[in-house]
């Protein structure tokens, strides 16, 4: 698991903490945290993370501990709000998903913007991951509709609006039914 580059996207496993590897000697990895501050971690308490895939901390614990197999580790104890949180979040604004998107037309940023949905649900389904939620924006809506056109065509999932508070009009929850 220690296979990290300069310039990696990391998160640590049992904190909420994620950055960028600085440096790297032996197992020993210094990240440059989000916040700026450098800090020094074992290379097996770190995971990459791609930058448009967010996965929670705690579910990328539970991975891990599937992998390992029968390790001692200390089991982190989930909130009954966490309970309830969306297991994944895929954020559809362009400028998350392409370093530009100069010269590029609507069509082509809309097309972007849909691949990335159908790509990221089928992965959550495949990954047997229980609810995504897709952050749209609010905008015009043209987003949100083809959204649910393509959710429309899944007849394991059903979607609603996001968390209000947590996301106001610009996101919409999918749960994907597990059989």
């Amino acid at each position: 698991m220690g296979k990290f580059s300069i310039g990696d996207k990391v998160e640590v496993l049992d904190e909420a903490i994620s950055g960028v590897v600085q440096n790297i000697e032996g197992d020993k990895v210094t990240m440059i945290t989000d916040d700026g501050f450098p800090m020094h971690f074992e290379a097996g308490d770190l995971v990459r993370v791609a930058d448009d895939i967010s996965v929670t901390n705690y579910e990328v614990a539970q991975i891990k501990k599937e992998k390992e197999g029968p390790k001692k580790r200390k089991a982190s104890t989930v909130k009954p709000k966490e309970r309830s949180a969306p297991k994944m979040e895929v954020d559809l604004h362009i400028h998350q998903l392409v370093k530009s998107s100069k010269g590029m037309s609507n069509f082509d940023m809309l097309n972007i913007q849909l691949d990335t949905a159908k790509r990221q649900l089928d992965f959550a389904i495949g990954k047997r991951i229980q609810k995504v939620v897709f952050i749209h924006g609010v905008g015009e809506g043209i987003l949100k509709e083809e959204l649910r056109y393509l959710f429309n065509r899944y007849d394991n999932i059903k979607f609603y609006d996001a968390d209000y508070q947590k996301y106001g009009l610009g996101a919409t929850e999918v749960y994907i039914y597990q059989n």
